[in-house]
């Protein structure tokens, strides 16, 4: 698996690198295939905040610790990742055995005005969609842990949007025709 480390306010050491290799490494045994890995390691005033994203058998494993120290950080989110692997382990094996899709992105920061003031988009995000059940698309969106999924609808074919409500039920968004 190769791993693609970035730092944000903070330099990469070797050792730091090698111990990111072994504790993502990890998530290697409970797949045939994970092509990569992508870590960010930052600090933000006294918090070191770790982020790893793998997109793995067409799901997303997603995760992001802070605390004082950037090893135990480490360990949190990788803990944390492999709660996310076991608690979907069985949906996971059953359900994508398939080649998964591919999950490129690009961020470039937009600016668009109107007459009220300056909006300012910060991030942009570009993924391929493969289409899915409204089941498939809940069970994703637990875990990334987002509030709302965005996919292609299996049974309509068009673009819906999954979302958790306050009472901790579902909704769906659907476009009307």
């Amino acid at each position: 698996m190769q791993i693609a480390l970035r730092g944000k306010n903070v330099q990469i050491t070797q050792a730091l690198r090698e111990y990111v290799d072994k504790k993502v490494g990890k998530i290697e045994r409970y797949f045939d295939d994970v092509p990569a890995a992508q870590v960010t390691l930052g600090v933000e005033k006294d918090r070191r905040i770790v982020e790893v994203t793998i997109p793995v058998n067409g799901i997303l494993l997603r995760g992001e610790e802070a605390t004082g120290d950037m090893y135990s950080s480490i360990d949190m989110v990788m803990d944390k990742l492999e709660k996310q692997v076991e608690k979907y382990r069985t949906q996971i094996y059953r359900k994508f055995r398939r080649e998964g899709l591919k999950l490129p992105s690009a961020e470039r920061p937009v600016e668009v005005e109107d007459s009220e003031g300056q909006f300012r988009v910060v991030k942009t995000k570009r993924f391929a969609m493969k289409p899915m059940p409204v089941e498939e698309a809940i069970m994703q969106m637990n875990l990334v842990g987002h509030d709302f999924f965005v996919f292609a609808n299996a049974d309509t074919e068009k673009v819906n949007v999954v979302y958790r409500r306050r009472d901790g039920d579902y909704g769906l968004i659907e476009p009307e025709s």
